[in-house]
């Protein structure tokens, strides 16, 4: 923290000079005020799935405090919002949506769309960092709260892409099948199935009715994506599947 150099860093508001005393915050005891601090600290180095100056000091920093005190206790704070999602879920939120911005598929995308060499130093410098994140996030793959370790694993995912990580993979799919055989989570299903089958593995067994259901309906809106742009003559494109 106070080796960086924040007030030097470029986030989508302009410089990180702010972003130390909200990171401090995450660690409050009062959930009300972590909350708060969530938003001041988070969503100015990830504002529009883009990664900026700021976001890899605050990514590390966020895994260095996965474990505190204030962090592994859960929020008492009724929020509609939040659905009382405890501050260490929502920071594990972060790393893994951060992470999926810059893996491996994204990057394809995006190169296959505008050419290699489209992404910058700040993109790199998060992949680079991805080994330095994971032991903070494997440490919560066995969680007593289903909520911390389904998203714990959802998280490492994408992590797990750096070459240095990959021979985890086969114990995040064992993480898999016991997600698939006890969660009811959409999002987090459709994550660990997609890993599942990038790593090779026969998920047909593993499926379920809302998984097919899932998968049929997200075959409809990609063969609707594919029609609305054969009729649309202004040349854009999505690089996102479904769901959008």
């Amino acid at each position: 923290m106070d080796s960086t150099k924040w007030g030097s860093l470029a986030t989508a508001c302009g410089t990180g000079e702010a972003l130390p005393a909200a990171l401090r915050l995450l660690t409050d005891p009062d959930p009300v005020i972590r909350k708060s601090a969530l938003h001041d600290a988070l969503g100015p180095v990830t504002h529009q799935n883009s990664i900026y100056e700021a976001t890899v000091p605050v990514a590390l920093y966020v895994a260095a405090i996965l474990n505190h005190p204030a962090i592994t206790a859960d929020d008492d704070n009724p929020d509609a919002e939040t659905q009382n999602r405890p501050t260490l879920v929502q920071l594990l939120d972060w790393l893994g949506d951060t992470a999926y911005d810059a893996n491996d598929e994204c990057v394809a995308i995006d190169e296959s769309l505008y050419g290699e060499g489209i992404h910058d130093e700040r993109m790199h410098a998060f992949r680079n960092v991805r080994p330095t994140i994971y032991p903070a996030v494997h440490r919560l793959l066995d969680h007593d709260n289903a909520d911390v370790r389904h998203t714990a694993l959802v998280t490492a995912i994408p992590l797990a892409e750096h070459p240095l990580l990959a021979h985890h993979q086969a114990d995040l799919a064992d993480h898999a099948r016991r997600l698939l055989a006890s969660s009811t989570d959409r999002h987090h299903r459709d994550r660990v199935l997609d890993a599942l089958k990038a790593w090779g593995h026969n998920t047909s067994c593993l499926e379920d009715a809302s998984d097919i259901a899932a998968r049929e309906h997200y075959a409809r809106l990609r063969a609707a994506r594919a029609s609305w742009g054969s009729n649309w003559t202004g040349g854009g494109s999505y690089s996102n599947d479904p769901p959008f």
